[in-house]
């Protein structure tokens, strides 16, 4: 039988009122979740378990098209959407209420229309998960209590999918079946559905100030999970625009360019370009802007062929190249490094004033001489670096204000953050904060475009001492102002302070996935070598964007996720034996090899001249992503050992420098001989030591020998002056009538005795005198009256 018209009306009413469906007080659709099919890739076991697998963009389709020959057949898979959901995900989730709501409105519309009779069943469809495997009475589960709204949403923000996985760590046992897959008659849509709205507010200064209780603790797998099941559900980067890009060069021109590119070599004769060889050219990485396939052998293909019909075209080609390249090797690495390098010759090479062969450069082809690190600080007059590089303010003069500029498929503005080229070491570029934009007005840079931006050091380019952590991915906030020109930007990036980034990701066009993101709480001040706890961040971005709820927005976590907490740097390059790469910054030499919380962070410049040591690559099975996939278990494994044996050493050693009293367990148990030696001290797990207080300059768990008393101690007795009055009377007395009978005194001198002749006399006290000084005046003593 066939669907007529008025029961295809009905349905498509239906579906309407669920893709419209809201919850209360909130603008998100309930339905956003249940779009798209699940990921086969990433959630392959939802396909294991879920026989039928559902989405409502593919039931409207079926219906707008006729698909369907009996009613029923479209309420059973409108209702399969809602009981997939049900059975994966926990009961009292976010997915979980809303599959219920929706669940709910599908069984009371339907009910609103005759012409849809049969009336529906209420309990699972026989190829339902809940029947399939045997489990009925998980079928339905209980209304979630009303809780009262709260500042933030507490939603989770997963994929918008039809039945959007949880997290695995909180999928119940009971639920965790695997049985034999079961072929899915419904197809996978390709395309991507954008990512739903969520309601969060604006965080007010005194709620981003307050990160004093933070507690350091590394990344547990189950945050790793809520962090990258936050990003694969947010909006992916759309890719270059349309501005900024070469405007003319002739085929000639753009072989000449690739060639010197591909065949550029260092001063000792390496090859940079070899760093594009292990490239793949097809797109087989995530999150990159295009996913066509370009390499430099596409390229000069396509450029003999007269493929390029502007030079719009070759220039994107060349950008995303160079986008790959930084996406597929490591940051920070010799071959990331050398890409970097790269773009920025490509990128001088394509300027109105392209340098001239041969192309060497003594900045590595940057706009400025030193980088951080390098530079004297703005306030050290007396302190060491490279001059006039960088200054404590924005200047004005001899410049023209824009709004934004437009620079190879990027555009810029006010208050992003950027990767500009880095003079001292390409693979680590530096991180700033835009603070204008402006067009020079100089009669000798007529024209150029630059920015200014506000300089951030990563921990590498610090002064430190050996015993100060990390986050993963820290940087900090200096004086330092620079203008750069637009030629040396790299790429868009993302920083966010402590209090928003442990609490989501900032949303578009703030950063995208695939970014580099940075997180900051202190500043750094080079001069004297100090971090200070930034308590307002408002005080650290321009002045135009302060406290507007409009300036990096966040998709917020289910709940707060901190990043790991590294040791510094330096420690953990040492250990690994390479010292091939010199860094702007070191170890303080009082804290180097052993820490001493007691000397403080605080060190004059000339003083630690000599402690700057050799930063050395991290091997490739020991450096730490971002966020480390649980497939790269072998890294993972050696990076969490190295840091290990790092803290263990470290503890040991902090034991024999710190001052004033040890409350180490160590020291209680009796000391390192008492128990056994090194080997019996371990580390405590992350998911215990989180409970206990730790010293703010060694990062140990505070132990003490016993609780904490309260005991009030007792004052020493002390005499009033009555008292004290009465025993000097009563002395005096003894010693009259002593004198008088023994003819000497043994007792205390009385003014007037002239018998007593040899005996050492007292000075007399002020009483004595007055009465002395009354006698000689009045002839006898005054009355207690008169006195």
């Amino acid at each position: 039988m066939t669907i007529t018209s008025q029961q295809k009306a009905a349905l498509e009413e239906i579906i309407q009122a669920i893709l419209t469906a809201t919850p209360p007080k909130r603008s998100r659709h309930l339905a956003e979740m249940f779009l798209e099919l699940v990921d086969r890739t990433d959630w392959a076991h939802y396909y294991e378990v879920i026989p039928e697998p559902r989405c409502l963009n593919n039931i409207k389709a079926s219906v707008e098209k006729g698909r369907y020959k009996d009613v029923k057949d479209a309420y059973t898979d409108l209702s399969l959407v809602f009981w997939n959901a049900l059975f994966y995900n926990e009961p009292g989730s976010q997915i979980s209420n809303d599959a219920e709501t929706l669940k709910t409105l599908l069984e009371t519309e339907w009910k609103k229309r005759p012409i849809l009779n049969p009336v529906p069943r209420l309990s699972p469809p026989p190829s339902a998960p809940q029947k399939v495997h045997k489990m009925i009475e998980e079928a339905k589960p209980k209304p979630p209590t009303p809780k009262p709204t709260t500042r933030q949403a507490s939603i989770k923000p997963a994929t918008p999918i039809a039945a959007p996985s949880p997290l695995p760590n909180l999928v119940s046992k009971s639920r965790m079946i695997t049985p034999a897959p079961v072929a899915s008659t419904s197809h996978q849509v390709q395309h991507r559905q954008s990512t739903p709205e969520i309601d969060v507010d604006g965080m007010s200064p005194d709620a981003e100030s307050s990160m004093e209780d933070v507690p350091i603790m590394e990344r547990d797998p189950l945050s790793e999970e809520i962090a990258k099941q936050l990003e694969r559900g947010l909006p992916r980067w759309p890719g270059f625009g349309d501005k900024g890009w070469m405007e003319y060069a002739t085929p000639d021109r753009m072989a000449e360019i690739v060639h010197i590119i591909k065949s550029h070599k260092d001063i000792v004769g390496n090859r940079l370009g070899s760093a594009f060889d292990s490239v793949p050219e097809e797109s087989a990485i995530p999150n990159l802007s295009s996913t066509a396939p370009v390499s430099f052998r596409l390229i000069e293909t396509r450029i003999r062929e007269n493929g390029y019909s502007s030079a719009k075209e070759f220039d994107l080609d060349m950008a995303r190249l160079f986008e790959k390249g930084r996406r597929w090797h490591e940051a920070q690495s010799e071959p990331y490094g050398r890409v970097l390098l790269l773009q920025r010759l490509y990128q001088a090479l394509t300027s109105p004033n392209p340098p001239h062969s041969p192309y060497v450069s003594t900045t590595n082809f940057a706009g400025l001489i030193a980088g951080p690190g390098s530079v004297k600080p703005v306030h050290g007059a007396d302190s060491e670096g490279v001059p006039n590089v960088t200054m404590h303010r924005v200047l004005n003069k001899d410049r023209q204000f824009v709004d934004e500029l437009h620079y190879k498929g990027w555009t810029v503005k006010l208050a992003d953050w950027v990767h500009l080229s880095n003079p001292d070491d390409p693979s680590r570029p530096i991180i700033g904060q835009i603070f204008r934009c402006w067009v020079s007005e100089e009669p000798s840079k007529k024209g150029q475009q630059g920015v200014t931006v506000s300089w951030y050091y990563r921990p590498e380019q610090t002064y430190h001492p050996a015993n100060r952590s990390f986050w993963e991915g820290e940087v900090f906030k200096t004086s330092h102002f620079a203008d750069h020109p637009i030629e040396d930007l790299i790429e868009k990036i993302a920083c966010q302070f402590t209090a928003r980034h442990v609490r989501g990701r900032p949303r578009p066009p703030f950063w995208y996935v695939g970014w580099p993101l940075y997180v900051c709480d202190s500043r750094y001040n080079d001069r004297e070598r100090i971090f200070v706890k930034i308590k307002n961040w408002n005080s650290c971005v321009p002045e135009e964007v302060r406290k507007s709820l409009e300036f990096m927005p966040i998709y917020p976590f289910e709940r707060m996720v901190y990043p790991a907490r590294l040791s510094s740097p330096f420690l953990l390059m040492k250990q690994h034996g390479a010292t091939n790469v010199k860094m702007t910054g070191g170890l303080l030499p009082s804290t180097e090899g052993v820490p001493n919380p007691a000397d403080g962070d605080k060190r004059a410049r000339k003083d630690v001249g000599a402690a700057r040591v050799a930063y050395p690559v991290i091997p490739a099975g020991v450096q730490q992503q971002y966020y480390p996939v649980y497939a790269q278990q072998n890294q993972a494994a050696a990076a969490q050992h190295y840091q290990q044996q790092y803290q263990q050493q470290h503890m040991l050693q902090g034991l024999q420098q710190a001052k004033g009293p040890d409350r180490s367990i160590v020291t209680a148990a009796g000391g390192l001989h008492a128990i056994g030696g090194a080997a019996q001290v371990v580390k405590l797990p992350s998911e215990t030591a989180k409970h206990f207080d730790r010293d703010p300059e060694t990062n140990q768990v505070l132990w003490f020998a016993s609780a904490p008393v309260d005991m009030a101690r007792p004052r020493k007795p002390k005499h009033s002056l009555e008292y004290l009055n009465f025993v000097a009377n009563k002395k005096r007395k003894q010693g009259r009538q002593t004198g008088e009978g023994a003819g000497r005194r043994d007792g205390m001198e009385v003014d007037g005795n002239a018998n007593l002749g040899d005996t050492a006399a007292a000075p007399p006290t002020v009483s004595e005198m007055m009465e002395k000084l009354a006698r000689e005046m009045f002839g006898s003593p005054p009355s207690p009256a008169t006195a």
